[in-house]
């Protein structure tokens, strides 16, 4: 067990050949140590690679349980993961551990929605907007949900990097590109857009980036790991 506090990680599957080193991650990722000032551990979910946890495989759900216990069991005192979609096995991760569980920064919009005047809306910027429903929202009020508007980079380069086994190294150019094209598309859609919320667990490295283009608010998986943390004696 770590002998200091540690947020755990759930992280996908990354095809990854036995004894190779894997790329490091860009600074901002949940992959990357050094975003982080507290000490991270990982577990990999058996079975959850990108593409099944961003459709909804229930089958995941006792991988994800066992990989949460697993890191409870090395001292994880808060668990995260590196794939917003993990939100869908919330409430099972939840249960079957003693320490606090924050799957997906979608855990968020409740708190954001009333942060801003009525007539504002947040934009979720997601991996694939194919998949990220309603239901994944956790938003009941149809009035509020109206609030929530969705873009995704299915199709890009990063989208089609992810899916490959392994996937290579994250081009951050690539990502900040695309990103600040969905945000572009849906501020002019929607120009009641007042913040925006990143459902992506690796949209965090190009979040500076964003903020400065966007000149708007932008929230993320670190910032409520950082949050957890900072509240956890």
């Amino acid at each position: 067990m770590t002998s200091q506090r540690a947020l755990g990680i759930l992280q996908l599957e990354r095809g990854v050949i036995s004894g190779a080193q894997p790329p490091k991650s860009p600074l901002g990722s949940m992959l990357n140590p050094d975003t982080f000032s507290f000490p991270t551990i990982g577990e990999t979910v058996a079975g959850a690679w990108v593409e099944n946890v961003v459709r909804g495989d229930p089958a995941l759900e006792r991988a994800f349980i066992a990989a949460a216990r697993r890191l409870v069991h090395r001292g994880a005192v808060a668990i995260s993961s590196t794939c917003g979609f993990s939100i869908r096995h919330q409430p099972a991760i939840a249960s079957s551990v003693n320490v606090p569980v924050l799957t997906s920064s979608l855990l968020l919009l409740p708190t954001l929605l009333r942060q801003l005047p009525r007539g504002a809306k947040i934009a979720v910027l997601t991996y694939d907007s194919t998949h990220c429903g309603q239901e994944l929202l956790g938003i009941d009020d149809p009035d509020e949900r109206a609030r929530i508007v969705i873009g995704g980079i299915e199709g890009g380069k990063y989208w089609h990097d992810e899916l490959k086994r392994p996937p290579p190294p994250t081009d951050v150019t690539a990502v900040e590109t695309e990103v600040a094209a969905c945000v572009a598309r849906l501020r002019a859609a929607h120009p009641e857009i007042a913040l925006i919320l990143f459902e992506c667990a690796a949209f965090p490295i190009v979040a500076p980036a964003i903020r400065r283009v966007a000149q708007l608010p932008v929230y993320d998986i670190t910032n409520l790991c950082r949050m957890t943390m900072a509240s956890i004696a």
